[in-house]
């Protein structure tokens, strides 16, 4: 049945049965087979046409998740109603409160074997998300007086640089202790740009996802 399927259709039907086994086995436990063996006869090379690797169905997956995510970011930046430090504050609430979170947690692969991810992920931060989320709110901050900087660039990739790779327990496999730790210090440098822009809420909810990845390695 799989064969006769538009591509889209067989594309979000590899994604769907890929994501379900990440969660449920893990993704450095699951194999490409594994995922041909839910898909109703869909051969290991027509897998192959739409995808190079389990890595490749990953992105796919990862891609398809954050996409909400992305809208949203794009949504608190553009807003009128709130000032540029305001929406970085609201950027961090939303950001790690989405239930998504739990799911990209769950399913997180070894950074450590898997050198392509962390370059993608680097790739992502320094050259999407900065520029297009964080640096315009930076200006308008500075345009109204809420941020102060002369380097509004820099610090843009140094928030996120801090954020999404340093306080990742997927990249440096920390612990909840670790992550604590991590997110004081984060919280001490912010608040040294005069952003108080991170709260115990956050430290909370930060260490439960520590604690997600840490159950499921």
């Amino acid at each position: 049945m799989a064969r006769n399927k538009h591509p889209e259709e067989t594309v979000n039907l590899i994604l769907d049965v890929a994501f379900r086994l990440f969660m449920e086995k893990g993704y450095e436990h699951t194999s490409i087979q594994d995922i041909i063996d839910q898909l109703g006869g869909l051969s290991k090379g027509a897998i192959y046409h739409h995808f190079k690797s389990k890595e490749d169905i990953l992105f796919a997956v990862t891609d398809r998740m954050t996409a909400e995510s992305n809208q949203m970011l794009a949504v608190i930046r553009d807003r009128t109603d709130l000032s540029g430090k305001e929406k970085l504050k609201t950027i961090f609430q939303e950001s790690i409160n989405r239930p998504v979170q739990n799911d990209i947690y769950t399913i997180a692969p070894d950074f450590h074997n898997n050198p392509k991810l962390l370059l993608s992920l680097l790739h992502e931060t320094v050259e999407e998300a900065a520029p297009n989320y964080i640096l315009p709110i930076i200006r308008q901050g500075m345009a109204d007086g809420s941020i102060q900087t002369d380097y509004p660039e820099q610090l843009a990739e140094l928030i996120l640089i801090s954020a999404n790779i340093w306080m990742n327990p997927m990249i440096f496999n920390s612990n909840e202790e670790d992550s604590y730790r991590k997110f004081m210090v984060f919280r001490q440098m912010m608040q040294g740009f005069g952003l108080d822009v991170v709260d115990q809420q956050m430290l909370d909810r930060f260490q439960e996802l520590a604690s997600i990845y840490q159950k499921n390695k």
